[in-house]
């Protein structure tokens, strides 16, 4: 599949609308606050409603199967807007451990990992927790350094004000011995301060 973009695991973007899809949805696009790592700079950008209908078309979603209203996909977008935002705040909380090694982080990649839940998900489901309803792993590229994070997206009952209801289990890949040291730091700190 060489039309998938490796940055974001996703095809060519499609603005153009669903065969017998119910209504039409706009097509612009909001950008991100989180900067976009490579030659291009800038920042990322979120999918628009059109894109995002299709991108759940394409994941197996039938919307006949919901009761869904074009307010409903403005929501939607919000909500995930939302929730990419947070997870970038969260992620820059970890960086700042290493603001003296690099100022400017920036987000390289991502992708969605839904079914392949974490470990830290799979020991907390046998502890009776629920598992996450999503899962993304992000690089970071930290000046030169690609950093990945693991991201668990929890259900947390209703939408507030902020378009936010999920919550985020950021914190670094245990892929090398820097991020063990980081997350056992930040372990620490947590039961010493709390």
């Amino acid at each position: 599949m060489s039309d998938i973009d490796p940055r974001n695991m996703m095809p060519p973007p499609n603005q153009l609308p669903a065969p017998d899809q119910p209504f039409a949805l706009p097509t612009d696009r909001e950008q991100s606050s989180i900067p976009k790592a490579g030659s291009e700079g800038g920042f990322w950008v979120y999918p628009s409603q059109q894109m995002f209908w299709n991108a759940m078309l394409r994941k197996g979603w039938r919307w006949k199967d919901d009761d869904l209203k074009p307010k409903d996909m403005a929501d939607i977008i919000r909500i995930h807007n939302a929730n990419n935002e947070q997870a970038w705040l969260e992620v820059l909380k970890w960086e700042a451990l290493h603001a003296q090694e690099c100022m400017n982080p920036k987000l390289k990649s991502f992708g969605g990992k839904a079914q392949d839940y974490s470990p830290r998900a799979r020991i907390r489901q046998l502890m009776g927790y629920e598992l996450p309803f999503d899962r993304h792993d992000w690089i970071v590229d930290r000046c030169g350094k690609d950093v990945r994070y693991v991201i668990d997206y929890y259900d947390g009952g209703s939408v507030d004000e902020n378009h936010r209801f999920a919550i985020l289990d950021v914190r670094p890949a245990m892929d090398n011995w820097e991020n063990i040291w980081d997350r056992m730091k930040v372990a620490y700190m947590r039961w010493r301060y709390t």
